[in-house]
């Protein structure tokens, strides 16, 4: 990791312009912390409108002119923006995300009326809070088992090599070394992938760019209770009620595992 300052542009008067921001933001890794350091160094008028994927096609999800591209978002058009724009995501560990995102839904769903619980946009959060664990993951219909595998099945290698928030049928097929290499190429498109335990590199590097930049490191946004201080797998994994479930989701970390092991990342 070398210096950013390649990606600056030198302005007539002698200051500087930050480059492009992009991040892909994957679901339960301090992303809502990183979003609202990002939203108070760029002007709102310049955070692209599309923050999800859902908001907008594949290959329009990073309209022209705006600084900030971030979110829960595909980004198969990354190619498309200036050269010097500067890309990052966050991983933890691939564990942790998985039983962090079922918890999560769980909070959620509690915080809901029956009638809103019961719209179809919130036909995770029902399912959650009224199937067991192992039905949760590992039940339902080919359509509800596509949705658990594009959000929890090795997420981090699928993202990296689709570049999209639900392209697990684009990589089904592959073997697990395979997937895993796809994914290592795909994340030299990143400038940098950051943990989230690593998240001080970030700010020093958005201090360099923006001159300053709001504490991020140990900073909880959107977090549960006792964030950053509870392991939350073996939590998840006493919700089993079948013997084979707690080896069937382990299947769903092992590229991801692989994966960071390959960034250099310990899990």
């Amino acid at each position: 990791m070398g210096s950013l300052s390649r990606w600056y542009k030198r302005t007539k008067t002698g200051g500087t312009v930050p480059p492009v921001v992009v991040f892909p933001h994957i679901p339960k890794t301090a992303g809502q912390t990183v979003l609202e350091a990002l939203k108070q160094l760029v002007p709102e008028e310049a955070f692209s409108p599309v923050r999800t994927h859902a908001n907008a096609a594949p290959d329009a999800q990073m309209p022209p002119g705006y600084s900030l591209y971030a979110g829960h978002i595909d980004w198969i058009d990354l190619d498309t923006l200036p050269d010097d724009r500067f890309a990052f995501t966050v991983l933890r560990d691939p564990r942790e995300r998985i039983a962090s995102f079922y918890f999560y839904l769980i909070r959620e769903a509690a915080k809901l009326s029956a009638e809103e619980l019961a719209s179809k946009a919130r036909t995770n959060m029902r399912t959650v809070t009224s199937v067991s664990a192992d039905d949760y993951f590992f039940g339902g219909d080919r359509a509800w088992q596509r949705f658990v595998h594009d959000h929890y099945n090795n997420f981090y290698c699928n993202y990296l090599t689709t570049r999209k928030i639900r392209g697990w049928t684009e990589v089904a097929d592959l073997d697990q070394p395979e997937l895993v290499r796809r994914a290592l190429d795909g994340a030299g498109a990143l400038q940098r992938i950051y943990t989230v335990d690593g998240l001080d590199a970030l700010e020093a590097e958005l201090v360099e760019m923006f001159g300053t930049c709001p504490e991020i490191q140990g900073t909880y946004v959107n977090a549960g209770p006792n964030a950053g201080r509870t392991a939350r797998w073996p939590a998840l994994l006493e919700r089993f009620e079948r013997d084979d479930s707690a080896g069937r989701l382990e299947c769903f970390v092992e590229a991801d595992v692989k994966l960071m092991q390959g960034l250099g990342f310990e899990t």
